[in-house]
Order: structure tokens, then sequence, then C-alpha cells
């Protein structure tokens, strides 16, 4: 039975762990940014790239692509990617990559820009834009650039696909070796490849805890603590952080809090998040008592869970990071919604048509059209850029959230 105060369209009191993120992420930042004077290694690298080895060799990952979702929840990614037009780059390109590219020229953004990179390891299992992304990086700061190419998985996955991948594991560690200057320790390897699996399977159960109801935290709230599962996997703060977030969402759940109080309606979010309107989506759904309680963003970031071996990380991380959602075929990604519509007790959902993602947001009029025609639920579109709060109308979007909620009033009467 839904416990709640009765107060219409209000958010709960924010998650306690909010400020632990914040400050394991200030600490982070500032260990990369005085890595000269460690004397450690920095390593650009895309989100949905191998990290695991980087930290087995002591190596620090620094992710542009969450330096782009900083920049644009700071509202700073109109005024860069304007920057990026000016060099030349087209604005059709994504918005994290145009906004990452100008800041790299000018240390712009909320944190001053990124340290300088060591080296450069592109992962395209997630979009290819990046190799072209990195190749401009790697030449503008002369550092040695590693493209981990994956196959796309559109149905099986074949022994020849494993072979070529794993191939490429060890050509990476051979490429770190060099570009660090230190010796791959595979028994380190193994604790963190085990701290990994031991991260994504609490980020999973924080995840889960959204089948409540109500639900203790929604995608919102998801999208501000993935930072970690993205940034430092195979870490001990990290393990250490999803069980204290965890123990709060169970909390929450003996204590019947709701993220949106009187919740009545569950959502689904399909995309990246729009980071500059967070706070205003996030208000704008709650005023129906709409909480959106599972996304295909956040749980992406444990979906290889069922293909890794915690026994064998290094030998089965071929697998792992070949099956991300976004390496999939179209009508994969429409069964994975499906399933998650059905494990979250799904009323609508909500599809974010990001013109910077292109392999997000190719086939979502397929996958909803198949939603529907399983489901029957109602499916609506809202078009923009992650990043670039130029490509957003928020007046058009809330006619078609209005528009939508009242479809899914309707159905229940």
């Amino acid at each position: 039975m839904t416990k709640n105060n009765g107060l219409h369209g209000k958010t709960s009191p924010p998650i306690a762990m909010n400020k632990r993120m914040k400050d394991i992420m200030t600490e982070y930042y500032i260990e990369a940014k005085t890595a000269y004077q460690t004397g450690k290694k920095v390593a650009w690298i895309t989100s949905g790239g191998p990290v695991e080895p980087l930290i087995a060799l002591d190596i620090i990952p620094v992710y542009p692509e969450n330096h782009g979702a900083m920049i644009g929840a700071s509202k700073m990614g109109a005024d860069l990617c304007e920057r990026a037009e000016a060099m030349g780059y087209s604005g059709d390109l994504c918005s994290y990559a145009r906004a990452d590219i100008a800041s790299a020229v000018i240390d712009g953004g909320p944190i001053g820009g990124l340290p300088r990179p060591d080296m450069l390891v592109a992962c395209n299992n997630i979009c290819g834009t990046v190799i072209k992304w990195y190749e401009a990086l790697a030449r503008y700061f002369q550092a040695p650039l590693f493209i981990f190419d994956t196959p796309m998985c559109h149905r099986d996955y074949h022994q020849e696909s494993k072979d070529y991948v794993m191939k490429q594991v060890l050509e990476l560690i051979a490429f770190l070796e060099e570009a660090s200057g230190a010796k791959f320790d595979y028994d380190r390897m193994s604790e963190v490849g085990r701290l990994s699996i031991e991260a994504q399977h609490l980020w999973k159960e924080v995840l889960d805890t959204a089948m409540e109801r109500p639900s203790p935290m929604t995608a919102f709230d998801g999208f501000y603590h993935l930072a970690l599962i993205v940034t430092l996997r195979g870490k001990a703060v990290t393990v250490e952080y999803y069980r204290e977030l965890l123990a709060e969402m169970k909390e929450r759940v003996a204590l019947g809090i709701g993220a949106v109080q009187n919740e009545r309606y569950r959502l689904m979010w399909d995309n990246l998040p729009i980071w500059y309107r967070l706070k205003w989506l996030s208000r704008k759904f709650a005023e129906h008592d709409a909480a959106l309680v599972a996304d295909t963003y956040n749980t992406a970031w444990c979906r290889s869970l069922r293909y890794i071996d915690e026994n064998d990380f290094l030998g089965s991380m071929a697998e792992g990071y070949s099956r991300m959602y976004l390496n999939l075929a179209v009508d994969q990604m429409a069964e994975s919604i499906i399933e998650m519509a059905g494990k979250y007790s799904i009323d609508g959902l909500v599809m974010h048509s990001n013109r910077s993602c292109k392999p997000y947001s190719f086939g979502q009029y397929d996958i909803q059209r198949m939603v529907r025609e399983r489901l029957g639920i109602p499916c609506m579109m809202i078009e923009s850029h992650m990043v670039d709060e130029r490509s957003f109308s928020e007046a058009q979007a809330e006619t078609r959230i209005d528009a939508f909620m009242e479809l899914i009033m309707e159905r229940e009467k």
C-alpha cells in the first residue's frame, strides 16, 4: 500500500548520501588535477571503456563525457558548444564532444578544464563519434591513443567476436604498460575486477529498490549517484559508497518515504538525461504525481553482470564490454525496455530523442511501436541535446508532458 503524507506534486527531502557523493567526486578531481605533482599518470577514457586495467595500474581515469554532464548541469553547454562551432565543428555533432573539445582548448567548464592526459582510450561500444573525437584530442595533446573496437551484437555473441575483443584486451594492457612505464599486476587486476563486480551488484540493488511503492528514488536521483559506477568501478570507495546508499534506500522504503510524495503513476525514461533541465523535469512530472522509477541509462552500468565471471574477470570482460546496451540491435533494446516495464510496473514510457547521441536515438520510433504493441502503454518523445540547451523548448516539453499525463490518467479511469 502506498504510504505518503498526502501532499500533491511534491518531492521528498534530498537523499543524505548526496553530500558524500559530492565529497568523493571533489577528492577524485583534485587527485586527477594534481597528478603531475604526485607522479601519477592520467588517462582520458570513454564512459563505456574498460577502466579496470587502468585502475589496476594506478592510472587515474578521467571521463570527458562525465565532464560534459557537469558542463550541462552547470548550464555552460551552450557557450562551449558555440565556441566549438566557431572552431569548425558541426552543430550536429554530439554536444558532449563539442563542449569537451572547446573546454580542452580554453580550460573551460565548472572545474576549469580537465587535467592534461598522458594517454587516451576510446571504446566504440556505446558510440562511433568517440573515435574521431578522441583522435582530435590525441592530436591536440600529442598523447598516445588506443582504440578498443567492439563488434555490434545484433543477436548472438560469437566466439570469433570474443577472440577478437580478447586480443584487444591484451593489446590494451601492453599499451598501458608502455604509456605508464609500469608493469601490469595480474593479481591486482583480479582484486580490481572483484571490486568492480561487487559495485555493479550493489548499484543494481540500489536501482531495484525503485520496484517498491512508493519508490525511494527516481531516475533523476540515479543520474546523480551514477557517477562512481562510471568513474571509479574497481575501487573500494565505490563499493563502500553503494553499500551506504543501498542502506539509505532500504530505510526510506521501510519508512514509506517516496521520492515523489503521493506517487500515483510510474514512468520509465529512455536515453541520456537532459542535464540542464533535470530539476525542472523532476518537478514537472511530480506535479502529476508521477515518478520516473526506471530508465535504460542507469541500468546500463550493471548490464555486464550477466556476462562477466567474477572468478575470471580479465578473461570474460571481452563479452561484458561488447554487450553494452547501445551495442545491441534495436529489437534487443525493445525487449530490454519491455522487461524493465514489467519489473517496475510502468504506466508510461518517456523517450528522450537525443540529437547528440545517434546510437541511442536511432530506432526509438521502432522501439516505441514495439512497446505499444506489446504493452499498450502510452509513450512520448522529448527532443533536445543532452548538454546544448539551445535545442530545448520548455514550452513544447511542458505541453507534451501534460498531454501525455492526461492520456495515462484517462487509461486509469
